[in-house]
């Protein structure tokens, strides 16, 4: 469930991020999940915030909010923008491998053969899509983008960064769901911190009015903000936490690659991407890593 929300989510978000910009589309989709999630909070528990959680709490979902939710997506975005939904959420595909390293480094889980062939799988697929579709190539793909070098650079680098903030926030967040914490109140909190530190930056840079301003000037953006903020930070982080808190956390975050399969079709026919086989092969040897990461 978390991989079709997520799925969707990109595609909202990446069309939004091309109407206001990815700083823009982070600022205004966290101001509409904040609002969603504290309506749905008061539904379901009574209260807009979890006024019973203890401190361990707030601080581990805090700081997996803010690298996970403001730093992370942010560079997600940027590679929305830059090389689209499917390749930017196929580097998101990195996300198991680095968890899984995270995991052993920090939790002391070990790491056997199996482990290791589908980090080797899930690279090589991530790279052979990515060296697909550089614009200096000669494939049908390469040749059908107008990307150039220096920004086809900027959007690896920014995906790279957006896998290794998620995987940091799910590590985090793993910690912060201790004592069968309600997964709906995690993400309340992970959500406020994120909005908390973003706004604040803002201010800081002194780009609140400037964010206004872009926002009213297109406002045919906000239906895919919302759209977007519905299926991500509401539904598809609430599950995406539920996930890791009933299951070895790099099991769920394996589930939770498999999206660039789903948006093969939809970056075919929405954003009229042109998808050869070696790309399909690719994102199958990525995900097929993935899937031993999980078996094993």
């Amino acid at each position: 469930m978390t991989a079709i929300c997520f799925s969707a989510s990109s595609i909202f978000f990446t069309i939004a991020g091309r109407k206001f910009g990815p700083m823009v589309t982070n600022r205004l989709r966290l101001i509409v999940a904040i609002m969603l999630l504290g309506i749905t909070h008061w539904i379901v528990f009574g209260t807009p915030i979890p006024l019973d959680a203890g401190p361990e709490h707030w601080m581990w979902l805090s700081f997996s909010g803010i690298i996970g939710l403001a730093i992370g997506d942010l560079f997600l975005f940027q590679a929305y923008i830059i090389v689209g939904p499917r390749l930017g959420l196929l580097f998101l595909s990195l996300s198991p491998v680095l968890t899984t390293l995270l995991a052993w480094i920090f939790l002391g889980e070990t790491l056997n053969a199996a482990n290791i062939l589908g980090i080797c799988l899930t690279l090589a697929g991530l790279a052979w899509v990515v060296l697909e579709s550089n614009p200096n190539g000669n494939s049908t793909e390469q040749n059908n983008t107008n990307i150039n070098q220096k920004k086809y650079t900027k959007g690896i680098l920014a995906g790279l960064i957006a896998a290794a903030g998620q995987s940091f926030g799910m590590v985090l967040a793993k910690v912060g769901l201790s004592g069968n914490f309600p997964p709906l109140s995690a993400n309340v909190i992970r959500m406020s911190a994120a909005f908390m530190a973003l706004w604040l930056v803002t201010i800081f840079q002194g780009q609140v009015r400037s964010t206004i301003q872009k926002a009213k000037n297109d406002r045919s953006g906000f239906p895919y903000i919302l759209g977007g903020a519905f299926f991500g930070p509401l539904i598809g982080v609430s599950l995406s936490l539920f996930a890791i808190q009933n299951t070895n956390i790099g099991i769920a975050s394996t589930i939770i690659a498999l999206p660039p399969i789903f948006l093969l079709p939809i970056g075919h026919y929405i954003f009229k991407e042109q998808i050869t086989w070696r790309a399909v092969a690719g994102t199958i040897l990525a995900v097929t890593g993935v899937g031993l990461l999980f078996l094993s």
